[in-house]
């Protein structure tokens, strides 16, 4: 596989105050998932299982992932998967077609800490997706955040919340 140098991506990290395997199961068991991500998850750990988020509970037809797959899961170190942006960018990135795709990274600083990478590609170089690739930015910065809050204190937020 090629990546070439113009490739848009977002990427983000953070080092959260948890042991490796609490930070794997925050991604992979659906319960844990809609304590810091989505209010309703379903998340089928292993290669071709879903991976959908539902931001707005009990709507299933806007502001989700429905239809994302796990395209690679490498226990405690990988975790891949197809990804549709929010609704106001329906149009441009959620056709099966345009999917993105998000790859997150684990890595085991000591017994109580981790590192977790995003590394969010598939965003095409043109004006018409600036304001999503700009959204995905401010977007993996606070899921990370709601992250670590959640493992280090028990206080999750949840992303992408409609506004009331």
């Amino acid at each position: 596989m090629k990546t070439t140098s113009n490739e848009k991506a977002v990427t983000n990290e953070v080092t959260i105050n948890a042991p490796l395997n609490l930070v794997w199961y925050a991604w992979t068991i659906s319960e844990r998932v809609s304590e810091w991500f989505a209010s309703e998850t379903v998340v089928v750990a292993k290669e071709g299982g879903a991976y959908e988020l539902y931001f707005v509970p009990g709507n299933k037809t806007g502001m989700n992932t429905k239809g994302c797959k796990i395209i690679k899961l490498v226990d405690e170190k990988e975790l891949v998967f197809t990804w549709k942006g929010p609704d106001q960018f329906e149009d441009i990135m959620n056709n099966e077609n345009d999917l993105t795709i998000v790859k997150v990274s684990f890595e085991s600083i000591n017994e109580n800490s981790t590192k977790v990478c995003i590394h969010h590609t598939g965003f095409k170089d043109n004006e018409s997706w600036t304001d999503a690739f700009q959204w995905h930015q401010m977007a993996w910065s606070g899921v990370l955040s709601s992250l670590k809050s959640v493992l280090e204190k028990g206080e999750g937020n949840l992303c992408c919340q409609p506004v009331k």
